[in-house]
């Protein structure tokens, strides 16, 4: 269930003593970033200011993350799971959320392989402004589309061709080329591999 103002009376609070485990998970990538407490009035502020705010056991009042540090959690979505008793908060963190300075409180063992797809596509946006000569990411994008077009289909060629040999270790490899030019080639078009993960989700709903 979505939680929203209107129904958040339906969570089990008093499984707790109004106290909700509430996991913190990168909206874009998945990645777990970090796990606290809401009470009834963190909720609330939550969902009025859109910043993931917490109920803080050890401070005794509320807590929104980032208050100090800058590093906020922008909400994307709150849900709650099948008894209402716990909570997931989709984010975008704005910084790194671990006070250690790193992106996640778990350490890298914990991160599931396909989130780094998601971590080199933002790397990857990040590098659409910089200079041309400061990777060869940005030397793309300072040649255009039509060039990244062109790696697109080279590699895709080349992805073909190494399946057609059954030269599996250099599938492998040409096809980490291909994705990583076509996340190019989405990008300088102001696309990302989430719309067309809609696309593809959109097909699978419709009845064949």
């Amino acid at each position: 269930m979505i939680i929203t103002q209107s129904n958040s009376d339906k969570l089990a609070w008093e499984k707790m003593d109004n106290l909700i485990p509430v996991v913190v998970q990168h909206a874009i990538s998945g990645k777990i970033l970090m796990q606290a407490y809401m009470n009834p009035e963190a909720l609330a502020k939550t969902l009025q200011s859109q910043k993931v705010t917490f109920y803080s056991r050890s401070k005794q009042r509320l807590w929104t993350k980032g208050e100090s540090s800058g590093h906020t959690l922008d909400l994307v979505e709150l849900s709650t799971d099948c008894d209402q008793d716990a909570l997931i908060a989709l984010a975008l963190p704005n910084g790194p959320t671990c006070h250690l300075g790193t992106p996640s409180c778990w350490h890298q063992g914990a991160t599931p392989a396909l989130t780094f797809v998601a971590e080199l596509e933002q790397l990857l946006a990040q590098r659409k402004h910089a200079s041309a000569d400061s990777s060869y990411t940005a030397s793309l994008y300072a040649k255009g589309i039509k060039r990244i077009a062109q790696k697109v289909g080279e590699e895709g060629v080349e992805t073909a061709l190494a399946a057609t040999v059954q030269d599996l270790d250099e599938l492998k490899n040409e096809s980490a080329d291909l994705l990583y030019h076509l996340i190019v080639l989405l990008q300088a078009s102001n696309l990302n591999l989430s719309d067309v993960i809609q696309v593809l989700q959109e097909r699978h709903q419709t009845p064949s």
